[in-house]
C-alpha cells in the first residue's frame, strides 16, 4: 500500500489559499479515483481506494501545517508502510507558479509541513510533489501570499495543475520514482496568446 499526504490548514478559512494546495490536489485525486476522503481518523481525513491496479490511502492532516507529521506518522505506523511507499504533495515558493518537482527525498526547504514530518518519521528519504506557486510579494509579505487566495489567472491554471500532479502520483505509485521524475519534473507550457492562436 502507498500513502498520498496531500498538506494545508484545516477549516474553510484557508480553503483556496495557495499553501492548501496539497489539499486540492487530494480532492482532485479523491474525483478522479471515485475514493471518498470522509472519514475522520487520528488528525486527518482518509480513504482508502485503487490508482492504476495499486491501494492507495489519501491522507489530509487537519492538525494545521506545522504539526502534519502527526498524521503521517499514526498512518506509516498503523499500516505498516515504509517510508518509500510515501509521497506528499506540498506547495513551495522557490518554485515558479505551475512548474512541478519530484523529488525521492531531500530537505524540507523551510517548509513547515515537511519540517515536521521529517522530524517525527526520523527521516527525510520519502517522495514528495512539490507545487510551486511563485514568490510574487514583497518584503515582509510572505505569510499574507502564501495564505492568500490564487489570483483570478492563476485559478484559471489550477486544474491543469492538479491534472498533471494526479499523473505524477499515478506514474510513482506504478512505475516508481525515477520514472515517475523524468515525466513530473517539466516546465508548465507557455499559454498562447490570442495573436498566436
Amino acid at each position: 500500500m502507498f500513502i498520498i499526504v496531500g498538506l494545508g490548514n484545516p477549516t474553510n478559512e484557508y480553503a483556496g489559499t495557495r499553501h492548501n494546495v496539497g489539499f486540492d490536489v487530494i480532492d482532485q485525486i479523491a474525483d478522479k479515483y471515485n475514493i471518498s476522503v470522509t472519514e475522520r481518523k487520528h488528525r486527518a481525513f482518509c480513504g482508502k481506494g485503487i490508482i492504476g491496479g495499486q491501494k492507495v490511502i489519501l491522507v489530509k492532516p487537519q492538525t494545521y501545517m506545522n504539526l502534519s507529521g502527526k498524521a503521517v506518522r499514526y498512518w506509516m505506523n498503523e499500516l505498516k508502510i515504509q517510508p518509500e511507499n510515501l509521497l506528499v504533495i506540498s506547495d513551495d515558493l522557490n518554485i515558479p507558479f505551475g512548474t512541478l518537482r519530484l523529488r525521492k527525498n531531500g530537505s524540507a526547504g523551510g517548509h513547515n509541513g515537511l519540517t515536521n514530518i521529517n522530524e517525527l518519521i526520523g527521516t527525510q528519504e520519502y517522495a514528495r510533489i512539490r507545487v510551486g506557486i511563485g514568490n510574487e510579494f514583497g518584503r515582509g509579505q510572505q505569510v499574507g501570499y502564501v495564505l492568500g487566495e490564487f489570483n483570478e489567472d492563476e485559478r484559471k491554471e489550477i486544474p491543469d495543475i492538479c491534472k498533471r500532479v494526479i499523473d505524477g502520483v499515478k506514474a510513482w505509485a506504478t512505475v516508481g520514482a525515477d520514472r515517475a521524475m523524468n515525466a513530473v519534473n517539466t516546465k508548465p507550457k507557455p499559454k498562447e496568446t490570442e495573436a498566436e492562436k
